[in-house]
This record gives C-alpha cells, sequence and structure tokens, in this order.
C-alpha cells in the first residue's frame, strides 16, 4: 500500500498538521486512508512539535465537500472526529492538502453525542484572515450537513467505516 501525505494548512498559507497515511483505496465515499496506532503526526502549532496517534484510525477524504473525518478504533471514546476544511485536492502524485477551518464535530461512542467544538476559533480567524464570503457560506454549511449525518446516522458514519477500519495496512 502506498503511502501519502495528509497535510493541514491554515487559510494564511501556514502549515498546521501533517500525517504520512497508507492509502487503502478508494469508494463512493472518497478516499480512505489508514493511520494505525503509533503512527507519527507532525504539529506547527502548540508546544509539542510531533506526537504519535494512540488508537488506530481511518481517515475519509471525501471526493468533494467541506470536510473530511477520522474513525478511531476502541478504545477511544470518541467514534469519530472531522475537520471543517476546504475540499481536498491532491498537490503531488503521494499528497492531499486542505486548508482546515478550524470548526471540528466530534460524535462519541456512549450515547453517539456530537458536539461542535471551535466555532469561536472560527470566528476569530474569520475576521483575523479575512476568509471571503464563499469560504464562510461553504465551511457553514458544510458543518450542517455533516451535523445532520452523523446526527441521523447516515453513511458512511453508520456501520461503512468498519470494513476500512478493519483493513490490513
Amino acid at each position: 500500500m502506498d503511502a501519502v501525505d495528509l497535510v493541514l494548512r491554515k487559510f494564511d498559507g501556514r502549515p498546521h498538521r501533517q500525517v504520512t497515511a497508507r492509502l487503502l483505496g478508494e469508494d463512493e465515499f472518497g478516499t480512505w486512508l489508514s493511520t494505525p496506532r503509533g503512527t507519527v503526526v507532525t504539529y506547527h502549532y502548540g508546544r509539542r512539535p510531533t506526537g504519535v496517534t494512540r488508537v488506530d484510525a481511518v481517515r475519509l477524504i471525501p471526493a468533494e465537500g467541506w470536510w473530511m473525518a477520522m474513525f478511531l478504533a476502541a478504545p477511544d471514546r470518541r467514534e469519530l472526529y472531522c475537520d471543517i476544511i476546504t475540499p481536498a485536492r491532491w498537490t503531488g502524485p503521494a499528497e492531499i492538502t486542505v486548508i482546515d477551518l478550524d470548526i471540528d464535530l466530534v460524535r462519541y461512542r456512549q450515547g453517539k453525542r456530537v458536539e461542535v467544538e471551535d466555532e469561536d476559533e472560527f470566528e476569530q480567524h474569520r475576521r483575523e484572515m479575512g476568509y471571503p464570503p464563499e469560504i464562510v457560506a461553504g465551511a457553514l454549511a458544510g458543518a450542517a450537513s455533516l451535523h445532520e449525518a452523523l446526527e441521523l446516522d447516515r453513511e458512511p458514519f453508520a456501520a461503512h467505516y468498519r470494513k476500512w477500519l478493519g483493513a490490513p495496512t
């Protein structure tokens, strides 16, 4: 399986986070990447420059859409973590780049509770970095439709991802 660099940047172009994943394949929902437990993640913010993933996970990069999802294996209390982003684009033969637009949605295993995080950060960066109206509209519409899909347990968020989470890496 091929290595793919997943690069997250902020709207002003500065690096945010990067992880090298394994390409699992594609289906009607998008491109599936694996980040097994212990995968190194590079952070361009905060105190620690690198970390490692604590559980196995698969990431879904939709062909179109203003989000990407990370499905986490047990025992993580989160079932999935989604970033609101600009639509992903291949920026090299083995590199996918997205612009992280701050808003995150998390669904917890217990009770399938969905929480929206960092809306305040979105508002702050919207002003500081001058997000254009089409970026704001795309991010907010993406967050709303994703929230509904998570609440209603629509695929690929219901059970489809389990096929990929169990795939060999």
